[in-house]
């Protein structure tokens, strides 16, 4: 699948530098894509680590939350280190190789695309999807922000040849210009910021995020970037539940959700399997219309 994928993205037109929709259907199936997020345990190194259940705990819950979201139905899942509070820039090899060893290890049980996600560290993400066959990661790539864990300056110019440098060219990259628990050293407008992201930095797709886990999208930002580059892929990162999803899906080409799809509505507890039942008849609903759209034109041809 990931060798037809390359050869249609080598073929795909852009706009500005950004592989325009057509990409997500041949990764996903789907027009409209719902993106489950498998929040792995704290990792060896990490804080809140649990040192007696050890890595066979951290792979017991991971693979309990991945089952209950494929149960669901989700398009895809995102492998995310993100209890391993508080976050670095620059992590460790133990924890590269403690995420490695957990996604391969559940490689048997993974039936959808998946991607990795490594906070806040887009190299050390891309290094993991490589080795265990990911299709994509997520991350904040480009800008500088001032944040909760101290200034945060990216490079996309190093990410993208270090992309270049393992062979990791299939490995989609969609970048978060609205980084959660930060705010841009300089204020632009996120239409601005799109453009450049689109032309410069060379993402497969932009994300935008709320201020923090769990927070709801400003749905205004949201348009402001689909008006900004309407050939991009977008997504909504932070916040979607199964009461905006909808809405949500009318503008962006996918979501990515954690938090709303737990048990109580908080990050930290495991997946809610009937949350997430729920919130994929949303995005079935959402789905209608556009098949009903494309039925229509393709009758009237």
């Amino acid at each position: 699948m990931r060798a037809a994928w390359c050869k249609h993205a080598a073929s795909a037109s852009r706009e500005g530098g950004l592989i325009i929709a057509s990409w997500l259907t041949e990764t996903f199936g789907v027009e409209k894509v719902a993106i489950g997020m498998v929040h792995v345990p704290a990792l060896p190194g990490a804080p809140l680590h649990d040192r007696r259940g050890g890595m066979e705990l951290v792979v017991e819950r991971t693979k309990a939350d991945l089952e209950r979201l494929q149960a669901a139905g989700f398009d895809a899942v995102m492998f995310c280190n993100e209890n391993d509070r508080p976050y670095v820039f620059e992590v460790g090899p133990e924890i590269v190789a403690a995420m490695s060893a957990v996604v391969a290890q559940l490689a048997a049980v993974v039936s959808v695309p998946f991607g990795v996600d490594i906070l806040w560290d887009p190299r050390a993400a891309i290094a993991v999807a490589k080795a265990t066959g990911a299709s994509f990661v997520r991350e904040v790539v480009t800008g500088a922000y001032g944040s909760d864990f101290g200034l945060w300056n990216t490079s996309p110019g190093e990410t993208m040849r270090y992309r270049r440098e393992i062979d990791a060219g299939d490995v989609r990259i969609l970048t978060n210009i609205s980084a959660e628990f930060a705010a841009p050293l300089v204020d632009r407008p996120i239409g601005n910021v799109a453009r450049g992201v689109s032309l410069i930095s060379l993402a497969d797709g932009i994300c935008v995020s709320g201020a923090m886990t769990g927070e709801s999208v400003d749905t205004s930002q949201l348009r402001a970037v689909r008006d900004a580059v309407p050939d991009a892929v977008l997504f909504a990162n932070t916040g979607v539940n199964e009461q905006t999803v909808q809405d949500i899906l009318t503008v962006a080409d996918g979501v990515v959700v954690g938090t709303s799809l737990k048990v109580d509505g908080v990050t930290w507890n495991p997946v809610d399997g009937k949350r997430a039942e729920r919130f994929m008849e949303r995005v079935r609903a959402a789905r209608a219309p556009v098949h009903a759209t494309r039925d229509l034109k393709t009758s009237s041809v």
